[in-house]
């Protein structure tokens, strides 16, 4: 194993590789891509490809996949080709986020978004009635019994049934191989030799099976927030890892508002807070709040355990509510997640199809019933809601596919950006995939755990940041793994 776990409790000072000299990298001939700016965003340029929905037979149906472009700000000498880059999900838009990337990277690529496949503007897929299946308050998701386990079965058996019915013939095509499949036909139609990739979350995980079809193809990658690309442990395994990762980062929030009693008056404890949290979701299990119920109450602390730029404001929320029985705050949160939306709806549809047509998936309901209450004794947070949300998988009209073996063959040097606490990725996850990549190396923060780490507003680390800036400018990789300390915890 290339990095030792105990490791991580030492701190680097952080200094900045030193840079090596930049070549500019000359695009081939493209073909017309661009031909439009994009719908409310003037400064992108916007355009299509069509691609094979099924590559063992290219000559058949085809889908439309939606592609942007965010020139480079800089002198067209210094031009460093372009920037590819996915979100994750699976089933998020990349459309429109150049501003992830700092200036300094801005000035020498182009940036390429895209939607992938089944999502958005590509050929997008539907399973259900948004408004109808998905209304709030959603259901709890914590059974009270064999009753709530039997109708929460119908309902995922129901999900699966409507994507079938929905999505047809496009929804065996929902892969991960067939997304780097069609990042390389938007590599063909710019132009371009090779391309530059950056993936966060379950685009890491792109990257890779990218990389893995065309690792020629690849100059720099960046991968931020490294999920587990252990084909045993791909969606099933992975989810159960995920609500054990999700809870003790959780915990570190209950931590920290009870360090900051003073503001939100919650418990000098995390025990007592999870007091006052628990108290909260029961009095919104026996009567709801329009759209507020103890579904929606999870997710504000879900959100948390992603990312603790919003501690502060969901931390003031729950107190409203806990403290002065005023859900106004909680209310309005859940009212923004819009769940019910076209796009809301089309995402989890996305998301649902390429997660169930890979990996292993059990189809005996008592496997997913044991697993789940196992893990829910020591993970309550979100082993139920996960277990729900992939339950689909259980009774998916397309037959799983094995996931792909990466082994990093042929890949240029690999950056990988990883926070400790992380409860999406999980570190053990993002570890094991970083010992499949033989080139890779891991820029790791030391106790941080929002996902999502390079150039965020609010979670910057100049450590994590100064790295993953050089690599791309420079292709500077450090010698060794590296770990720098945590970016300071928000401040009430």
């Amino acid at each position: 194993m290339k990095l030792v776990l105990a490791a991580v409790a030492m701190l680097v000072t952080g200094l900045i590789p030193p840079a090596s000299v930049a070549v500019a990298v000359a695009p081939a001939t493209p073909r017309v891509l661009f031909d439009h700016p994009c719908e409310d965003h003037p400064d992108y340029e916007c355009g299509t490809i069509s691609v094979p929905m099924d590559y063992d037979r290219p000559s058949g149906a085809r889908l439309t996949v939606k592609v942007s472009k965010l020139k480079a700000t800089g002198p067209a000498a210094q031009r460093q080709g372009v920037l590819v880059y996915n979100p994750g999900g699976p089933g998020s838009s990349g459309l429109y986020r150049a501003a992830i990337l700092p200036d300094s990277v801005r000035r020498v690529y182009d940036y390429i978004g895209f939607d992938p496949r089944g999502v958005g503007g590509s050929s997008p897929i539907s399973c259900v009635d948004g408004p109808a299946f998905f209304a709030q308050p959603v259901s709890d998701p914590d059974p009270g019994g064999p009753a709530d386990k039997a109708r929460a079965a119908a309902r995922a058996r129901q999900y699966a049934t409507g994507c079938a019915r929905r999505s047809g013939a496009e929804l065996p095509h929902l892969t991960t191989t067939d997304t780097a499949r069609d990042i390389d036909e938007i590599r063909k139609a710019l132009g371009e030799q090779r391309i530059s990739y950056y993936g966060s979350s379950y685009g890491t995980y792109l990257g890779l099976v990218y990389g893995q079809l065309f690792p020629g193809r690849v100059r720099r990658m960046v991968l931020d927030s490294v999920a587990d690309a252990d084909p045993d442990d791909v969606w099933y395994r992975g989810n159960l890892d995920q609500d054990v990762a999700l809870q003790a980062r959780a915990e570190q929030w209950f931590d920290w508002i009870a360090r900051h009693d003073d503001v939100f008056h919650l418990g000098v404890t995390r025990q007592a807070v999870e007091v006052a949290g628990g108290k909260a979701r029961a009095r919104l299990a026996h009567a709801a709040i329009g759209v507020l119920g103890p579904g929606e109450l999870d997710a504000v602390i879900l959100n948390s355990a992603y990312f603790d730029t919003n501690w502060v404001s969901n931390a003031r929320a729950l107190s409203d509510y806990a403290t002065r029985s005023d859900p106004a705050a909680l209310v309005e949160l859940a009212r923004l997640a819009e769940p019910t939306s076209a796009a809301a709806e089309n995402a989890t549809a996305a998301y649902t199809a390429i997660s169930c047509n890979e990996g292993v998936w059990p189809r005996d309901w008592t496997r997913w019933d044991r697993d789940s209450t196992a893990y829910a004794a020591k993970a309550p947070l979100e082993t139920w809601a996960n277990t729900w949300s992939g339950l689909p998988c259980a009774y998916w009209p397309v037959p799983n596919r094995q996931p792909m073996a990466i082994d990093g063959r042929g890949l240029p040097p690999v950056l990988m950006l990883q926070a400790t606490m992380d409860g999406a990725t999980p570190f053990e996850g993002a570890v094991r995939t970083h010992d499949m990549v033989p080139s890779s190396r891991m820029i790791i923060e030391s106790g941080g755990g929002s996902h999502g780490l390079y150039n965020r507003p609010q979670v910057r680390n100049a450590c994590v940041d100064g790295y993953a800036t050089d690599y791309l400018l420079t292709a500077a990789m450090p010698a060794a793994d590296v770990v720098c300390p945590a970016h300071p915890e928000p401040t009430p």
